[in-house]
C-alpha cells in the first residue's frame, strides 16, 4: 500500500497594527498609503511580512511601525488583537497575519517610510462606515480594534490618559464620545479616578 506523503500549504506570515489616538475631538487610525502594488495608492494598515523565519512577532510590529510610519513603537503599549487568514484576503497567496492594537494619548505626526506613499491620521469613523476603503480586509481588522479599545474604556480607567490631571465629568465624558462618534451616555461615578500609570486624577469641583 502506497501512503500518499503530506505537503504542508505554501503560507506567508504577517503583523498588521491598528494604532488609535484621540485628535480634533474624534477616534483617529494611523493609515499609510500603499506605494507597491497589490493595492498601490490605497489607504491600509501599517504592517508587512516577517523579516526572515528567525524574527520575533511582536518584533515584526514594532519594526513595520518604525519603519512605515516613523514612530516610536518603545513608546507604545502593543497587544494582541487577533489572527486574520481567511483564503483569499491578499491576492499574492495564503497570508495569515496577526494584528496588534495600541490606543494611546498624544501619538504624533507620522512620516511615510519604506514602501508606503503616505501617512496619515484618519477618522476611524469613516473606515468603520466604508466611506474611506481600507486595501485587503482591513476594515474589519480596524473593527474588531475599535470595538477592543471600547470595551477598554468601559471597564477600565484608559480614558483618564486622555484628559489632563484634573479634569472634570464633561472632560471625561468628551472622550468617550468621541470613541463612540455620537454623544454616550456612560456609567461616569464622581470621586478619584486610578490613572494608567499608577497617578491618581481627579475631577474638578465645578463638575462633581
Amino acid at each position: 500500500m502506497t501512503e500518499d506523503r503530506w505537503t504542508p500549504p505554501a503560507v506567508m506570515l504577517a503583523v498588521d497594527l491598528v494604532i488609535l489616538t484621540l485628535r480634533e475631538s474624534s477616534l483617529k487610525v494611523l493609515l499609510i498609503e500603499r506605494g507597491v502594488e497589490p493595492y498601490e495608492g490605497a489607504w491600509a494598515l501599517p504592517g508587512g511580512f516577517l523579516r526572515d523565519a528567525e524574527e520575533d512577532l511582536t518584533a515584526a510590529a514594532r519594526r513595520e511601525l518604525e519603519e512605515e510610519a516613523a514612530m516610536d513603537a518603545a513608546t507604545l503599549h502593543l497587544e494582541h488583537l487577533g489572527v486574520y487568514g481567511a483564503p483569499g484576503r491578499d491576492p499574492r497567496g495564503r497570508v495569515v497575519s496577526v494584528a496588534y492594537l495600541a490606543i494611546a494619548p498624544g501619538l504624533p505626526e507620522p512620516t511615510a517610510g519604506t514602501d508606503a506613499a503616505g501617512a496619515r491620521w484618519q477618522p476611524a469613523d469613516q473606515v468603520l462606515s466604508g466611506e474611506l476603503e481600507l486595501a485587503f480586509d482591513h476594515r474589519r481588522i480596524v473593527e474588531d480594534g475599535v470595538e477592543n479599545a471600547r470595551a477598554k474604556l468601559e471597564h477600565s480607567a484608559l480614558a483618564t490618559a486622555f484628559c489632563a490631571p484634573v479634569f472634570t465629568i464633561t472632560d471625561l465624558q468628551r472622550v468617550y464620545e468621541a470613541v463612540w462618534g455620537s454623544p454616550s451616555i456612560r456609567a461616569i461615578s464622581t470621586g478619584r479616578f486610578r490613572g494608567p500609570a499608577g497617578s491618581s486624577s481627579r475631577l474638578g469641583r465645578s463638575e462633581r
